[in-house]
């Protein structure tokens, strides 16, 4: 065979070896390559976190005060009352004080009525000294019709000879304003003073009446 043809030959299997390698192998990444361009190995499969783990857990319940707040709260209960009576003491004492018995006059009133009278206001006054002047609300006068008594005035007075006058005024018979007043001259002794202002119906006249009564 002619030399040249030998030579041909041998070139032409050389090429044809060399594409076959490169078509059944990939070449290795070159040096400096990008991580994008290398192959990257799948990850193993991360087993996912069970339900019972992501959900919140419930807040526990509220316990019952301790023993301690309890007894805390009946302390406090206890001052609350201890307070109101030292109040009610106080104000006996300071009435005591301001009153004694040995100078102390209290006037009351009371009423029995049925329609001839509708009581607005009342006027007192001791020797000619006005010393009390009093206007009722509709309740204050529907609890005396029940049968209420009300302490209207307490002051002092030296013993001796006394005029106490009242007025008072308010709805008669047919509606109309109505204003009347009693009299009364009185001994004050040693030791406490009660008067009542009575306001009464006098049925056959159809007109109310007003008393003042000495409580001996």
């Amino acid at each position: 065979m002619n030399l040249k043809y030998r030579i041909v030959s041998i070139a032409a299997c050389a090429v044809l070896l060399s594409a076959g390698l490169a078509i059944g192998q990939t070449p290795p990444p070159e040096k400096g390559a990008p991580a994008a361009d290398r192959p990257v190995a799948p990850a193993a499969d991360t087993p996912a976190a069970p339900a019972d783990a992501q959900a919140i857990p419930p807040a526990p319940a509220p316990d019952a005060p301790p023993p301690e707040l309890k007894t805390l709260d009946q302390e406090v209960q206890g001052l609350k009352k201890d307070v109101v009576d030292l109040n009610k003491d106080l104000f006996v004492l300071q009435e005591e004080l301001l009153f004694p018995a040995n100078t102390q006059v209290a006037l009351y009133i009371s009423m029995d009525v049925g329609t001839f009278f509708a009581l607005d206001s009342v006027t007192v006054k001791i020797d000619n000294k006005e010393v009390k002047n009093y206007l009722y609300t509709a309740r204050e006068a529907d609890a005396l019709l029940k049968g209420g008594v009300q302490q209207i005035y307490l002051g002092n007075l030296k013993v001796g000879k006394h005029e106490l006058v009242a007025f008072f005024t308010g709805k008669g018979p047919v509606e109309r304003d109505y204003k009347r007043g009693a009299t009364i001259n009185f001994d004050k002794g040693v030791g406490a003073k009660y008067l009542e202002l009575k306001i009464t119906d006098r049925v056959p006249k159809h007109q109310p009446e007003f008393m003042i009564k000495d409580w001996e």
